[in-house]
């Protein structure tokens, strides 16, 4: 269990907690919210210890082992699947080990380490983590890529997929879904809902809450306040606790007022003064309830076009691409007024270059569009911030946008992107991600826009503004054609769906749940495919299991093979015994004393010519029989390995 007890904590000048109070069950999955800025990332960083609290304390038990997910991703060689299974820092260490006591000859220790491997699940890291990136949206292929060639989209998925695969006893995902498209999104969410650990999301997906968590911990006025719920029975809870609080409050106010009105009238009469002292005493020890307000910041609704032309583009036979690469072929669709599309498919099918063509940004590769007198496009991709002039304020985007619009008027239409005071006068180099999209918004809003596509729009913003978005799109009046991994947008704001798969556009027959679970079933079968194609390596690298007449026909084979070498060692056998001999009647020759009397001395120099002569050729005779006795009892292992199934070395 995660206890927090009376936390404070301050960054710089800002206080973030103040006797903050919670409890984190084991084997919770925790959602953890509240407003931009409110410190849901510095609680991380509490619970890792890189923050230490200014009072109070955070206690979470000394051997689990926390996992989260890593910002940055170096350029490196390695392959995607071994980065991956890098990430698993016990594994890692448990084969360091391994490999330490096999060259010490530790019996004991590799049987000891080998107990702990299995207990993690080391044998099998290598197939969980190619269904891990495989559900992350790799290909086959890209398992074996350098890291280095994936851009920094696809390695934040390699760093979310390192930080799954550890056997953690605590998961802290901050953000996780913002690098993905629907199809991880929904592999993600999957695999969570079966993990085992204690939970703790930072997310504002609020679909993606619902699915995997059971408990909301909220961060308010520097206090943390806990729902046992998703995020919408949360919702419902808070709105209901709200609603209570506000009654309170108003009662309250009534108290107050009668008893102020009763000190007012009576203080300085002497029969009622007692009892006027008595209730402004009440009133100064009064614990007073505050009003709580749960408007969002953002309010604001899609303008009416100024016309709706139908149909509004018309395509025959197009062909999409960037050169000689074809992306989308044989297109054949017409967006009409008032169509409300929902594109799905998977990362790098063609969603996004679909809506760039639909966007007039992208020419088709053949085929024939026609495009409708009167239409105008409000289009919100990524790149789209980036056009956002840096050195110039929210305001003078719009007063260039609306040169003879009032100034107050523009405004007020900013502040329903909450965009309110001086705010609009700092230059959008300031800016966050989150006010860099709403802008963008504002700009495409203000236009009146009757075809509008949106790539990817709630990727920088808050649950606030999504729902602001959710309900002004629910209003327009245009053709809406979007792609999200927003469930809750899509839900709310879509009629039809689209899918994008092998280069073709067509009508996805279901709902969201639908696709959830033609997606789950691909996924599967993609694992399995890649689970199929690894067991064909081993088995190709597996030699088959001989007959009992090919194994005699092989033991033939080689005892022909090897009596040639066996024949040599045993000649060599013979020469050793004959030298040794031969040197030993020499040593006894020598050890006579008289062979060293003045008369000997010619015979003694050729004796001791002689022993150096037996003992050079002795030792060259032992050095190549060790030489060919080693060939030999290679060659048997080898052979017995053969015969046993295995390989030779």
């Amino acid at each position: 269990m995660i206890t927090i007890n009376d936390l404070d904590f301050h960054l710089g000048n800002t206080v973030l907690f103040q006797s903050a109070s919670a409890q984190i069950s084991t084997g919770s999955k925790v959602g953890l919210v509240g407003r931009n800025g409110c410190g849901k990332s510095t609680f991380f960083s509490l619970l890792t210890g890189d923050y230490i609290p200014d009072g109070g304390s955070i206690s979470i038990p000394g051997d689990w082992q926390i996992a989260t997910v890593k910002q940055e991703t170096p350029a490196l060689e390695i392959s995607a699947l071994d980065y991956v299974i890098e990430g698993d820092l016990k594994y890692q260490q448990l084969q360091r080990e391994l490999e330490s006591a096999v060259a010490s000859n530790d019996g004991n220790r590799i049987a000891e380490i080998h107990t702990e491997l299995e207990i993690i699940d080391a044998y099998t890291i290598k197939s969980r983590s190619s269904a891990l990136l495989i559900g992350l949206g790799f290909t086959q292929e890209d398992l074996e890529r350098p890291v280095k060639e994936f851009s920094g989209g696809w390695r934040m998925r390699l760093n979310l997929a390192q930080a799954l695969i550890v056997k953690s006893d605590l998961l802290l995902l901050d953000e996780p879904t913002n690098h993905l498209d629907l199809d991880a999104e929904i592999f993600l969410e999957s695999f969570l809902k079966s993990y085992r650990g204690t939970l703790v999301i930072i997310s504002h997906d609020r679909d993606f809450l619902d699915h995997t968590v059971n408990k909301i911990l909220n961060i308010e006025n520097y206090r943390l306040t806990a729902y046992t719920a998703n995020y919408t029975e949360y919702e419902i809870q808070k709105a209901e606790k709200i609603t209570l609080q506000n009654a309170m409050y108003e009662k309250q106010q009534r108290a107050i007022a009668h008893m102020q009105s009763f000190v007012e009238r009576f203080r300085y009469k002497a029969t009622k003064a007692k009892q006027a002292q008595s209730r402004l005493k009440a009133l100064e020890r009064m614990e007073k309830i505050a009003a709580v307000h749960a408007e969002s910041p953002f309010h604001f609704s899609f303008r009416t076009p100024d016309s709706l032309p139908n149909p509004l583009i018309t395509m025959d036979n197009i062909s999409l691409g960037y050169g000689e690469h074809v992306v989308i072929k044989k297109l054949r669709f017409n967006l009409v007024s008032g169509a409300r599309i929902g594109l799905l498919g998977k990362n790098g099918a063609g969603k996004s270059t679909f809506i760039k063509f639909l966007a007039g940004e992208l020419a088709p590769l053949s085929g024939d569009v026609t495009f409708s007198k009167g239409i105008k496009t409000g289009y919100f991709a990524q790149h789209q911030l980036e056009r956002l002039r840096l050195n110039e304020s929210a305001l003078k985007h719009m007063q260039l946008l609306a040169p003879r619009t009032p100034e107050q008027e523009l405004r007020n239409y900013l502040g329903g992107f909450a965009f309110a005071g001086d705010k609009v006068l700092e230059n959008v180099s300031t800016f966050s991600g989150g006010e860099k999209a709403r802008l963008a918004l504002a700009l495409i809003v203000w236009e009146k826009p009757n075809i509008l596509l949106l790539d990817e729009p709630t990727n920088h913003l808050d649950l606030n503004m999504r729902e602001a978005l959710t309900m002004a799109l629910q209003d327009y009046e245009g053709a809406l054609v979007v792609v999200s991994h927003d469930r809750h947008l899509l839900k709310s704001t879509t009629d039809n769906f689209y899918l994008v798969d092998d280069g073709i556009v067509d009508e996805f027959n279901g709902d969201l749940e639908d696709y959830q679970k033609y997606l789950l079933e691909k996924q599967k079968q993609l694992i399995e495919q890649n689970n199929l194609k690894n067991q064909e390596k081993a088995d190709l690298n597996k030699p088959k299991e001989l007959s009992w007449k090919e194994k005699k026909q092989l033991e033939y084979n080689f005892k022909n093979e090897i009596r040639p070498l066996k024949q040599q060692i045993t000649r060599l056998d013979q020469q050793i015994a004959e030298l040794t001999k031969k040197k030993a009647e020499l040593e006894i020759t020598l050890a006579d004393n008289s062979i060293y009397n003045d008369e000997n001395k010619s015979k003694l120099a050729e004796l001791f010519t002689e022993q150096n002569d037996v003992t050079s050729k002795l030792e060259e005779t032992e050095m190549l029989w060790l030489d060919l006795s080693e060939q030999l009892e290679q060659r048997q292992q080898d052979f017995e390995k053969i015969i046993s199934g295995g390989k030779p070395c």
